[in-house]
């Protein structure tokens, strides 16, 4: 199912390099979430575009701003994705993936409501993914670069310690956004704290399965 949902993710990424600039536009708004459009009935008015209402919550979980977006995203999920699916398994872990990528968006609604920003992208549903990962593999050693001036130097650290940096550095930043009155560069820093912990969530609601025990031959 990772693979499968790479796999859509390009596939949707390659129309968009395709469209003109003002076919993309379209898409982003009718496909992307815009919480202005969503809880102001008459915003589409304001903003010229036919929103696709509340299915935005998953449709605009494949589109991405660009070929950065697109590649850390998937590079996450990939790294993340496979052991959190081989405990859940495929179609349990596309139903994980889903919702929380829809809880994600809902509490970026929550702090944006009156945006007119089309939120896109996989990292909400992608958080909730490194969310279980964080409960269910949390001695698992992750490879982590950190620059030290030009020198990039590589540190291998347990998964709950990086995880948890991350999560903290998207609360602090969403926190900051909101001082600031913006949606800080353009990021959904609540998203990510949102799929994060709907990802905890749900893998209690979903009951991962027991890790496979080897036996000595």
């Amino acid at each position: 199912m990772v693979w499968l949902l790479i796999l859509a993710n390009l596939a949707v990424f390659a129309y968009e390099l395709f469209c003109s600039e003002r076919e993309l536009q379209r898409v982003l708004y009718e496909f992307g979430m815009v919480p202005a459009e969503l809880l102001g009935p008459h915003a589409h008015f304001r903003l010229g575009w036919n929103g696709g209402g509340w299915l935005t919550l998953i449709t605009n979980q494949f589109l991405h701003a660009g070929w950065l977006h697109v590649i850390a995203n998937l590079w996450t999920l990939w790294i993340f994705g496979d052991n959190v699916e081989d405990r859940l398994g495929s179609f349990r872990f596309l139903v994980f993936y889903l919702l929380s990528g829809i809880a994600a968006s809902a509490l970026h609604l929550y702090f944006h409501a009156d945006s007119t920003m089309p939120a896109i992208g996989a990292s909400g549903a992608i958080a909730g993914v490194m969310g279980a990962y964080f409960v269910l593999f949390p001695s698992a050693r992750i490879v982590t670069l950190v620059p030290v001036f030009i020198l990039p130097l590589f540190f291998e650290v347990p998964a709950f310690v990086f995880l948890l940096f991350w999560f903290a550095t998207q609360f602090f930043s969403g926190a900051l956004s909101l001082g600031t009155g913006g949606l800080g560069g353009g990021i959904a820093w609540w998203a990510h704290v949102g799929g994060f912990l709907a990802g905890i969530v749900l893998l209690a609601v979903l009951r991962p399965r027991r890790a496979a025990r080897s036996t000595d031959r």
